[in-house]
């Protein structure tokens, strides 16, 4: 099936990939690249931790709801943030331009990439743990999601060509 929509829209845990394989797969389809997390550093002029830090999780959670829903492109990847999940409405409008892909990694793989986890800048509760916010966020990415690609045990170009295979590009 070929996919009408012109964006794909990457989401999955901190660690899962999305920012790797977002500029893989753009070089591939000859589609612009954009991290959702780099535009809020922009616009914020700080980095996550520091507004995770002084402003707390929810405050992140709300400007990323803000710049998500200000993206207006066509023929772009688009890496969320982990959290982007968290908004029904940024979601549904990203949804609406491009085809949501859900880079499914497991808990043991995502422990071992993510060796910063207390000040990656994440959108958590205040001593949450990894498992508690892969437990949180799993079934939220597996609601939203169009296309699911399992990645653990793949590489990323593996996982690249699994989506393009998927949208049929």
């Amino acid at each position: 099936m070929v996919w009408p929509k012109s964006n794909i829209v990457l989401i999955g845990m901190p660690g899962s990939g999305k920012s790797t394989v977002g500029v893989l797969l753009a070089k591939r389809m000859s589609y612009d690249f954009i991290d959702t997390d780099l535009l809020i550093q922009s616009a914020q002029k700080r980095a996550l931790q520091d507004i995770v830090d002084s402003d707390g999780h929810l405050a992140l959670r709300a400007i990323e709801e803000t710049i998500l829903l200000s993206i207006n492109v066509q023929h772009h990847v688009i890496a969320t943030g982990g959290s982007a999940v968290y908004s029904a409405a940024a979601m549904a409008h990203l949804a609406a331009s491009g085809t949501v892909v859900f880079l499914d990694t497991d808990l043991a793989t995502l422990a071992r990439r993510i060796d910063n986890f207390a000040s990656r800048g994440l959108a958590k509760r205040p001593g949450q743990s990894l498992e508690d916010l892969f437990t949180e966020r799993e079934a939220l990415y597996k609601q939203v999601a169009e296309i699911t690609v399992l990645c653990s045990g793949l590489t990323q170009e593996e996982v690249c060509s699994k989506i393009v295979e998927q949208i049929g590009n």
